[in-house]
């Protein structure tokens, strides 16, 4: 937990979509309610059960949202990215929390009560309205990812877990090797297949020269072949 004096920079500076449609008052009442926590690699923040009670903001670190499926399978459902929210959705839905989320790596979380949420949205409809987008896009993500999931063969759903992790995390600086570093269950869990189906077809990839493995380092060498595999299913 970091210091009360750091909290009002990062919130500031972090939170910036939320705050720029707050009033002065507003902006203090976040500040005084808000705390901002460490989380160790594989912590977990929330549990499915759980009741609800805080929005999140990830300033640091990357966070997986999961489900235990059938046979306690995990199924990666989100990943989150610095300065994305998270956590708020089962309170809107008056339900208990139907996925895990945990940190993939150290992360630093702001949280936020989500009574302080709900009533500043009561008070501010440009709040209100942020909100409602963001839960669209959230929709609109996961529509297409089920049908991507369910729909594309082995081989265009790990393409596209590929591709998903270079868009929402970016490349390191020699502008191949993705920014993020997945265990093979990780990455079989966010393509939807089983452990083993995911190192076969890694092996495939590498053997196409499109990518490169070293460790739980990936990096893209033919990003339009990627793209190619992904699009085709």
């Amino acid at each position: 937990m970091v210091k009360q004096e750091n909290i009002e920079v990062d919130i500031s500076s972090s939170l910036s979509e939320v705050w720029r449609v707050l009033t002065e008052q507003e902006r203090e009442i976040l500040r005084t309610n808000s705390k901002i926590q460490n989380f160790r690699r594989n912590e977990m923040i929330y549990c499915e059960g759980d009741e609800p009670k805080d929005m999140m903001c990830l300033l640091k670190g990357k966070v997986k949202i999961s489900k235990q499926g059938v046979g306690g399978r995990s199924q990666i459902i989100r990943m989150i990215r610095p300065i994305q929210y998270f956590a708020y959705r089962a309170y809107f839905a008056k339900e208990k929390y139907l996925t895990d989320a945990s940190a993939f790596e150290m992360s630093t979380v702001c949280i936020i009560p989500m009574t302080i949420v709900e009533s500043l949205i009561r008070s501010n409809t440009n709040m209100a309205i942020f909100f409602i987008r963001q839960l669209s896009i959230d929709l609109g993500v996961a529509d297409e990812r089920t049908v991507n999931l369910t729909q594309k063969h082995i081989r265009g759903r790990l393409a596209e877990s590929l591709l998903f992790l270079r868009d929402s995390y970016g490349l390191e600086e020699d502008g191949a090797t993705i920014s993020i570093y997945l265990s093979r269950e990780d990455l079989a869990n966010l393509s939807n297949m089983t452990t083993s189906n995911a190192i076969r077809t890694l092996s495939t990839f590498v053997s196409e020269h499109i990518i490169v493995l070293d460790g739980r380092k990936i990096k893209i060498i033919d990003e339009e072949r990627l793209r190619k595999v992904s699009r085709l299913g």
